[in-house]
């Protein structure tokens, strides 16, 4: 059969290619679910069986954004705890995380991802790490919702098994045992996750945090995660706090106890990552180790500015996340874009830290070097799933910016005209076409005050 196509024209591109090819003018060839041809000028004449043609005068085309780090569970609780410190932070909401169950998993889950899609987001990730006893199927929902947006999606199927008992700070009836949560970890793997080029839906494996989580977790963790050819993921060296916590726990900066339990390689990336030395650096580089930055949400907790520059030119894979949306209410990932680049000028190498170009790579490629998709996502290129965004940059708000990439990075918020994942359309003119965004709004709303009851009631 022949291959349906798109073909999307006279827009300015930026493709994120090794190269960071632009075209003022030109247009990119959708076949099906990949990418058949980009270029400059006005598409192939001849083109058999297009089923769309899109004018793309006064747009900018790039690969969709690729967010590394989340927790969807948090949707619910937003603007809590504005004024805390992470530790006291995490003091103050596990007693409300640890009473969600499956019906508000499903609904947070719905509007973090809502939220992101029609900002440009075309792979997500969620990292759920908080599985009350007697909960239900908090994973199964949150694949679910992914499922229904029509967004690739990575869950890193987290766990926690050292309570307030043991030294840590969730709640004990919020963690699991070692061995339910090694179990449990595993039959999600077996469940969802999807090797194929195409992948809609993948997992890996992602005890919550030193501070929470048992060595031997770790440990085992790693085992099982290579075991299964999935991916590793954790917060690491978010705070001067966690730092202090390791050297006296485990005798060790937090990168040291990582290399100890197997948590070091290409296959793991790290969530913040924010007090890293020159050594701990090069020890990410050395192993290509990734980070996703989060500066929203590390201003949020005042974590601080984490060594972005430094780490880019030592080689080490960065991506942008979100973050949960209890420390980065927006849930948006095009407005890190602009964030990442204005933080780390705050930094060390202030007015050269970034550039727009380098915050729009950080994420799109950079997030799909992450995740450990390079090969299929995160720039514009024949061969590759054709995940794609068309930003309006025509209005009032970026009408006196001639460079497109710099008015994305740096301007308004830029409507989203279309985004496709895998050829397939997600958004058109700002609005989802795949959820029903008033009922998404509705749905949480209801969950987030029915946790609220039931976190007054103890």
């Amino acid at each position: 059969m022949a291959a349906s196509r798109i073909v999307i024209e006279n827009c300015a591109i930026a493709t994120v290619d090794a190269n960071d090819t632009e075209y003022a003018s030109g247009y990119v060839v959708v076949a099906d679910n990949l990418i058949e041809s980009a270029g400059a000028g006005s598409a192939p004449a001849g083109l058999e069986n297009v089923v769309r043609r899109v004018d793309g005068t006064g747009h900018l085309l790039t690969p969709g954004l690729v967010n590394t780090h989340h927790h969807f569970y948090q949707w619910i609780t937003r603007g809590l705890a504005t004024d805390h410190n992470l530790f006291n932070w995490l003091v103050a909401l596990y007693p409300t995380w640890a009473r969600i169950d499956e019906s508000m998993a499903r609904a947070a889950a719905q509007g973090s991802l809502a939220m992101m899609a029609r900002g440009g987001v075309t792979t997500a990730m969620d990292h759920h790490y908080v599985y009350p006893r007697g909960s239900g199927d908090l994973s199964g929902a949150i694949v679910e919702a992914a499922s229904e947006t029509g967004v690739r999606f990575t869950l890193a199927r987290g766990s926690m098994d050292r309570g307030e008992s043991d030294g840590g700070l969730p709640p004990d009836f919020a963690v699991e045992s070692l061995d339910d949560a090694l179990a449990a970890t595993e039959a999600t793997v077996d469940r969802y996750h999807d090797d194929s080029f195409d992948a809609m839906t993948q997992i890996a494996v992602a005890p919550c945090s030193p501070f929470s989580v048992s060595t031997e977790l770790m440990r085992q963790g790693a085992e099982l995660a290579r075991r299964k050819g999935v991916r590793l993921h954790t917060h690491g060296s978010e705070t001067v706090e966690e730092e202090q916590f390791c050297k006296e726990l485990f005798g060790m900066g937090p990168t040291d106890y990582f290399e100890s339990t197997g948590w070091l390689g290409s296959d793991v990336w790290m969530a913040h990552c924010v007090h890293m030395n020159d050594s701990d650096i090069a020890a990410f580089a050395r192993t290509g180790t990734g980070v996703a930055h989060c500066p929203s949400s590390n201003a949020r907790l005042g974590a601080g500015i984490a060594r972005v520059t430094d780490m880019l030119k030592a080689g080490v894979p960065v991506g942008l996340g979100v973050d949960g949306t209890a420390s980065n209410e927006s849930g948006e990932l095009h407005t890190e874009l602009r964030n990442a680049l204005l933080v780390n000028r705050l930094g060390a190498h202030r007015e050269a830290a970034l550039t727009a170009r380098q915050a729009l790579r950080l994420g799109t490629h950079g997030g799909a070097q992450v995740l450990g998709r390079a090969g299929q996502i995160g720039s514009i290129e024949a061969g590759k799933l054709a995940d794609l965004v068309l930003w309006k940059l025509d209005t009032l708000a970026h009408s006196s910016i001639a460079d497109p990439v710099v008015a994305l990075i740096l301007g308004a918020a830029a409507p989203v005209t279309l985004s496709l994942v895998g050829g397939r359309t997600v958004v058109e003119d700002n609005h989802l076409t795949t959820v029903d965004e008033d009922a998404v709004a509705r749905s949480t709303r209801t969950e987030a005050r029915r946790l609220a009851r039931i976190t007054a009631a103890g």
